[in-house]
C-alpha cells in the first residue's frame, strides 16, 4: 500500500508550468527557510515547495512517522502528477528526504525517469564516523545560532519576542522533527545505501556549518556515484540565506548540465 500525503498539504508554487519541475524540501525551520531557493529557481523551473506534514500546524498522518515514509509519500505524489525528470532540492532534513527519495526511486522501476537530479544543501541523515550531527534538541536559541550560522548574530532570534502562537508552532515543529527524523536526526543505514543513487547529485555545504560539518558533507558526497561537492565560504547550515550569490553560483551551472 502506498503512503499518501494529506490532500490539503500547503504547497507554494512558482515559475512557468511548462518548465522542468523542481521540488524544494525544507528543513526543521519550516518552509520560510527555503523561500529564497523557491524564488531563485522560479526563473528557470516550475518550483513546488510543500510544507511537510506536521510542520506549521499541519496534520501528520500516522502512516508518516519516518523520513523514509515521507520520502515514499513524496514519490507517490510526483507519480500521481505524472512528473518526470524532477529536480529535488533539499535543505537540512530536506536534503535527507531528497537523498532517500533518490535511493528509493533507483530501486523501483515504477519511478524510472521520475527523478532527474538532486541538490543536497547541508543535509543531515547519515551517520559519519567522527563527524556526529549536533544535538539539535539540546540547543537553546543562542546555541542554535552559533552552530547553524557563520555570523550567529544574523541567525539569533530572541524567543522572548515570540507570540504565544509563534511559540506553539515552533514547539510543534520540534515535536514533529523529533518524531520523523528521530532524536539523532540520522539513519544508520543511509550512508551505506547512497551508492544506489543514479542521478546527477550536487552536495552544497556551508564552510562554517557546525550542525553537520563540511567533512561530514564530503563523506556523504564521496559515497554517491559521480556526486559533486561545493563548499560555500562564510556560510553555515543555511548557505542560501547567508551567502545566496555563492550558493546560486554553485547550483545554477549544475542544473544547466543535469
Amino acid at each position: 500500500m502506498s503512503i499518501s500525503l494529506p490532500e490539503d498539504l500547503p504547497v507554494v508554487q512558482a515559475g512557468a508550468p511548462e518548465s522542468r519541475t523542481a521540488l524544494v524540501l525544507h528543513g526543521g525551520g519550516g518552509p520560510r527557510t527555503v523561500a529564497p531557493i523557491v524564488g531563485h529557481l522560479a526563473a528557470t523551473l516550475h518550483t513546488f515547495a510543500p510544507t511537510h506534514p506536521g510542520w506549521e500546524g499541519t496534520a501528520r498522518p500516522d502512516s508518516i512517522s519516518t523520513v523514509a515514509q515521507l520520502a515514499a509519500a513524496y514519490l507517490t505524489r510526483l507519480l500521481e502528477h505524472e512528473e518526470h525528470d524532477v529536480v529535488l532540492v533539499g535543505s537540512s532534513i530536506g536534503g535527507w528526504i531528497a537523498l532517500e527519495m533518490a535511493v528509493q526511486a533507483a530501486a523501483d522501476e515504477r519511478y524510472a525517469g521520475l527523478i532527474g537530479a538532486v541538490v543536497d544543501i547541508d543535509g543531515v541523515g547519515a551517520v559519519v564516523e567522527g563527524e556526529p550531527v549536533a544535538d539539535f534538541f539540546a540547543l537553546d536559541a543562542r546555541g542554535l545560532a552559533e552552530a547553524a550560522w557563520h555570523d550567529p548574530e544574523r541567525g539569533y532570534v530572541d524567543p522572548a519576542g515570540f507570540t504565544d502562537e509563534q511559540r506553539a508552532v515552533q514547539q510543534a515543529n520540534g515535536r514533529t522533527m523529533a518524531a520523523v527524523a528521530g532524536p539523532s536526526m540520522s539513519d544508520p543505514t543511509l550512508l551505506g545505501r547512497l551508492g544506489a543513487v543514479n542521478v546527477p547529485t550536487l552536495v552544497v555545504w556551508g564552510g562554517s556549518d557546525r550542525i553537520v560539518t563540511p567533512a561530514y558533507g564530503r563523506a556523504v558526497a564521496h559515497v554517491i556515484p559521480g556526486a559533486q561537492f561545493v563548499e560555500i565560504p562564510e556560510a553555515g547550515h543555511l548557505p542560501h540565506l547567508e551567502a545566496p550569490e555563492a550558493t546560486w553560483a554553485a547550483i545554477d551551472p549544475f542544473l544547466t548540465k543535469s
